[in-house]
């Protein structure tokens, strides 16, 4: 193949991203793939989107919505637009010319990088594959993996990255719940594995967004998303550690945090909790020691970071059971209700929530545990977690007859004040009732 004919690909695909007339395929229906699915249909783009979870299409099909913070309605108006079309089959992939992938990219067991879903993604779509397409993964991943795991599979078509086809990665950036961020506004980190790869994928994106952030390889494009979340796991663990040393001094870590930060420089709030939950910051760090140690680095401060993160559930339960203790009862027995199952606020996302952790250590205690969460009615089946409990509603005698309450979650929606008269014992690993810490000093313990 010709540098001239792969010019003409990156021509022609270049010619009809400036018409909208290129069709976007989206794999993975997710927390990041359906705002991008979103996304590219409201400006104007016919887009497919592609998943092996028939429950999601058929909801999607229907205009209806399985992500909280994305509402039925927005999706019917997709559908209804003609715009957008969801299904399970994997060779409508020949009728895009760019094909994002948003799969996930989570830990083994032994904590090492699970890229099975970018492995059998890139299998499937390399079966589809046609000259003149345009492949772009957005899954956080070690730097490397575009080129070393994803390119091998789409070459199996027969066909030759930045010979056949264009290949680039490009980051997600999602915050689900984030009033103030989303993929229409957050600029796009790119990065080509060929310059027409990267110009025609930086060029896709700029149709949607408002920045795209030019990135000279998708390595360095992948080391950006690593180094984003890194730099936040590192940070929690800082101040994962501090609130253990400034609670053994009788120092409120939640009142140090909003004294340093009226710094106008030099310093950017963190904020402790029972544990990383989410897509990425529990995970990514992982990615790169896994891959620093194939290069014969160790990553000492980050797998540091790690051990302190993964161990405050276990932090957590010490405190719930000193708790207990000093009121004359153990776990094993007692009625413990957690408060809140998403791993953030005002989300429905369990994601490598420290909740579900949280819970089995109490049932494996013998502790009887029920839960709340306005946003999750139910607990779903995770990889590593099928506990298949319920919400329960907060009601007065329901409260009561708890012998202790976590707040493992600060949903905007707990009114405090109305619900602490109720409880007789309060484990806050979030800081949740600190305005009300002085009337209920003598129930509220913080972990």
């Amino acid at each position: 193949m010709s540098s001239a004919s792969v010019s003409n690909y990156a021509t022609n695909l270049l010619s009809s991203i400036e018409s909208k007339t290129a069709k976007v395929g989206v794999v993975g229906l997710g927390y990041v793939g359906l705002p991008l699915v979103e996304l590219f249909a409201r400006k104007g783009f016919h887009v497919k989107g592609f998943d092996i979870d028939s429950r999601k299409i058929d909801d999607l099909s229907a205009g209806r919505s399985y992500i909280g913070h994305i509402t039925s309605d927005r999706i019917a108006s997709l559908v209804e637009s003609g715009r957008f079309e969801a299904t399970t089959d994997f060779s409508r992939m020949k009728e895009v010319d760019a094909i994002i992938i948003c799969v996930p990219t989570p830990l083994g067991t032994h904590r090492e990088p699970d890229l099975g879903p970018v492995i059998h993604t890139g299998k499937a779509i390399g079966k589809y594959l046609r000259k003149g397409q345009l492949v772009i993964l957005e899954s956080t991943t070690y730097p490397g993996t575009t080129r070393d795991v994803l390119r091998p599979e789409l070459e199996a078509s027969g066909l030759k990255a930045g010979e056949d086809f264009l290949l680039a990665y490009s980051p997600e950036r999602e915050d689900p719940g984030n009033p103030n961020f989303s993929a229409a506004n957050i600029p796009k980190v790119v990065g080509g594995f060929t310059a027409d790869s990267a110009r025609v994928a930086q060029a896709l994106y700029g149709a949607v967004t408002p920045q795209v952030v030019p990135a000279t390889s998708c390595e360095v494009a992948e080391a950006c998303k690593i180094l984003e979340n890194t730099y936040r796991a590192v940070n929690i663990a800082l101040v994962n550690e501090l609130k253990i040393v400034f609670d053994r001094m009788g120092i409120d870590v939640w009142e140090v945090i909003d004294a340093a930060k009226t710094k106008p420089f030099g310093f950017q709030a963190f904020y402790p909790g029972p544990g990383l939950g989410g897509h990425c910051i529990p995970i990514d760090p992982f990615y790169l020691t896994w891959v620093a140690r194939a290069y014969g680095v160790h990553t000492r401060f980050i797998e540091l970071a790690g051990e302190i993160n993964t161990s405050m559930p276990h932090y957590v339960i010490e405190r719930l059971t000193e708790a207990l203790n000093s009121r004359g009862k153990a776990i094993h027995g007692s009625k413990i209700l957690v408060m809140g199952a998403a791993y953030k606020p005002n989300v429905d996302d369990c994601r490598e929530s420290p909740s579900m952790e949280l819970i089995e250590m109490l049932q494996e205690r013998g502790g009887v545990v029920t839960y709340n969460d306005p946003h999750v009615p139910r607990l779903p089946k995770m990889r590593a977690h099928d506990i298949g409990l319920e919400s329960q509603d907060l009601t007065p005698g329901m409260l009561k007859a708890q012998d202790c309450v976590l707040v493992a979650t600060d949903h905007a929606a707990y009114d405090w004040p109305n619900l602490l008269p109720n409880i007789s014992l309060l484990v806050d690993t979030r800081g949740a009732t600190r305005m009300c810490r002085d009337r209920f000093a003598d129930r509220i313990v913080t972990a």
